[in-house]
């Protein structure tokens, strides 16, 4: 089981991790911070850079906090949220990824849900540093705060279509 759960930890981590590095930065194929800023504003995001910073630095943090198995329900809780923003985003487009649909990030909110009700496993930071078992009923706190900060950052930074 430990070694599933490295395997997965390390998966979702750094395709998270990547993803936010790619919002924010040229490196990994991605666009810069102006082709961040762009991709928001042309989904309807207000904010700028700072929005793309935002969600580029908590794609990079909650990632590399994932693959490293350390402080995983804060972890799961920022993947869940970040993943969730995206989730609505392309909601619109139905579930399948050949359709720009939300599969990817509905995906990886199930992977970062599953760290967090099994805990990172053996091989992680949590374990060397004594901070697991985490309570199961993290779970529950985890998937609420990451939905619900996903939901309320859709309803903040998302402008209304212009008719």
């Amino acid at each position: 089981m430990d070694t599933g759960l490295l395997i997965l930890r390390l998966l979702v981590g750094v395709l998270i991790t990547g993803h936010g590095v790619q919002k924010i930065s040229t490196h990994l194929g991605g666009k810069g911070l102006d082709g961040g800023v762009r991709e928001f504003r042309t989904d309807g995001f207000r904010g700028g850079a700072l929005t793309a910073l935002a969600a580029g630095g908590g794609q990079i943090g909650s990632g590399l906090l994932l693959a490293a198995g350390l402080l995983t329900p804060l972890a799961a809780t920022g993947a869940i949220g970040v993943m969730t923003v995206a989730l609505t985003v392309k909601w619109p487009n139905g579930l399948w990824v050949q359709n720009d649909g939300y599969e990817y990030p509905l995906v990886l909110i199930g992977a970062a849900a599953a760290l967090a009700a099994t805990g990172p496993g053996a091989w992680s930071l949590d374990r060397m540093l004594g901070l697991t078992p985490y309570p199961l009923w993290w779970t529950s706190l985890v998937l609420v705060a990451g939905i619900g900060s996903g939901l309320l950052t859709r309803l903040v930074l998302h402008r209304a279509p212009v008719a």
